[in-house]
């Protein structure tokens, strides 16, 4: 668990500075301070830190953390979470800052620096705790930290360990701790429910396909999750080469975001009627694989021409969102790492998304900036639906000529949500390749405290 330290009067005093800040701080501590700091060379940059002995030399005055300037601050999010692996053990506590509406992030951000994937490696105990500064809710901000560290789990761990019955104990385990009711329609079942799209791509595996449905909440208005459960994606019979299959154990990055977004939602407490479909498959191969130009028929009827095997994200989620469908919800949210055209149009950082509710996108993006978790508009272009019309069927699941790859996937989900009159599609990379602040490198959440911080205004709760 990601917790702060308790508030201690032994807590260690943290002045977070800026170089235009640094004179005018400097000018009011007493001279052993300031020459001490001048003979460090501390400027306040980004990442910088500066320990200040106690005059006497009996331990630690002090410490200053640079987060550099605007223009650094508009580079790179929670700076202050840099400094939490450079300070000596103890227990600090934010002392000075002169923008105080950034406190949230600097206390989110250091949480968020204490996370490491350790089920397979034990990490060194992270010595330099926080108490939550005044004025943050230190429990909201744990359950947003909370919430981001089961996502992360989830993607970092390997497929080998988190197939489709994992990734359904998970769901189970999160129902067990916030008290909601879950069932799961598995294997042929799904047939017989009406799950034709999830039984075909999930068929060919030794671990039996899915749908994972979780409601809790019996008041509010109501809230529907749907996440892409692909726990391994080889491509299927349209065989991935070795260099693109090698991140798939993330392709469940939609179904760990909206598990992560559901825990900040129930431990909250946010007063929403929820529910949560994640349709869990591995696409494996055998002789029982779906193929390419093989017809499906969805649970709405459509049917869906095969032109690549390797587009199997968007036929799971339609028969789950088609589920939600048909007892529409006041909102609908699907999150999935759906295509590498969203990776090439907007990169890793950004979590795109599609809706033509333009309120909620209003909500959405200005949430975004509060909660430093950047997302970013894309059309529902009308005019490409004729790109997933093939002909021969009513859809089809990979449109020929790559263009417009992520919008046509949009749209292509979007036919199965026709009765919801709000619904929101994220094309998330769920992965972070390189580290960053707060954000080691590997599975990362995406859009999800956005979203968490855009439904109160969106749902007029």
């Amino acid at each position: 668990m990601l917790t702060f330290a308790p508030p201690t009067p032994d807590a260690i005093p943290l002045h977070v500075l800026e170089p235009d800040t640094i004179d005018a701080w400097l000018g009011g501590q007493p001279d052993h301070v300031a020459d001490w700091v001048l003979t460090m060379g501390f400027k306040a940059n980004a990442g910088q830190t500066c320990v200040v002995p106690a005059k006497d030399q009996s331990g630690i005055a002090m410490v200053l953390a640079g987060i550099g300037n605007a223009s650094a601050q508009r580079r790179s999010r929670f700076t202050l979470a840099s400094a939490a692996a450079q300070l000596p053990a103890g227990t600090y506590s934010i002392a000075s800052h002169h923008r105080a509406e950034v406190l949230r992030e600097h206390a989110l951000g250091w949480l968020l620096s204490q996370y490491s994937f350790e089920r397979y490696k034990a990490s060194p105990p992270h010595q330099a705790q926080l108490v939550c500064p005044d004025g943050v809710d230190a429990a909201t901000t744990q359950h947003i930290a909370n919430g981001e560290a089961l996502t992360r789990d989830l993607i970092n761990t390997p497929a080998s360990d988190m197939g489709p019955d994992a990734l359904e104990e998970a769901a189970r385990d999160l129902a067990t701790q916030h008290g909601a009711s879950i069932s799961v329609t598995k294997g042929d079942a799904l047939l017989t429910d009406n799950f034709p799209m999830i039984h075909a791509v999930g068929r060919a595996s030794d671990e039996a396909p899915r749908l994972v449905d979780l409601s809790w909440g019996d008041s509010g208005p109501t809230l529907a999750l749907v996440g892409k459960g692909v726990c391994f994606d080889t491509g299927g019979l349209n065989i991935k080469p070795g260099s693109s299959m090698g991140l798939m154990k993330k392709d469940m990055g939609g179904s760990a975001a909206v598990l992560g977004l559901a825990h900040m939602i129930m431990a909250s407490g946010m007063a929403v009627r929820l529910r949560v479909l994640i349709p869990a498959v591995e696409n494996a191969i055998d002789g029982s694989a779906y193929r390419p130009q093989d017809i499906l028929t969805s649970r709405k009827g459509l049917t869906v021409e095969i032109n690549n095997t390797d587009a199997e994200g968007r036929l799971v989620l339609a028969d789950a969102l088609a589920l939600a469908d048909e007892t529409p919800p006041d909102l609908m949210i699907c999150m999935a790492t759906l295509t590498g055209a969203a990776r090439v149009a907007v990169g890793p950082d950004l979590a795109p998304f599609f809706t033509d509710d333009d309120p909620f996108a209003a909500s959405l993006e200005g949430a975004a900036r509060v909660a430093r978790d950047p997302v970013w508009r894309m059309p529902f272009h009308d005019p490409y639906e004729a790109m997933i019309e093939p002909g021969i069927a009513d859809l089809d699941n990979a449109p020929k000529g790559g263009f417009g790859g992520s919008i046509t996937a949009a749209l292509f989900l979007r036919r199965f949500a026709e009765n919801t009159d709000r619904f929101a599609h994220f094309d998330i990379y769920g992965w972070q390749p390189t580290p960053a602040p707060a954000r080691p490198k590997g599975g990362v959440g995406q859009a999800t405290r956005a979203i968490f911080e855009a439904l109160p205004e969106a749902l007029n709760l």
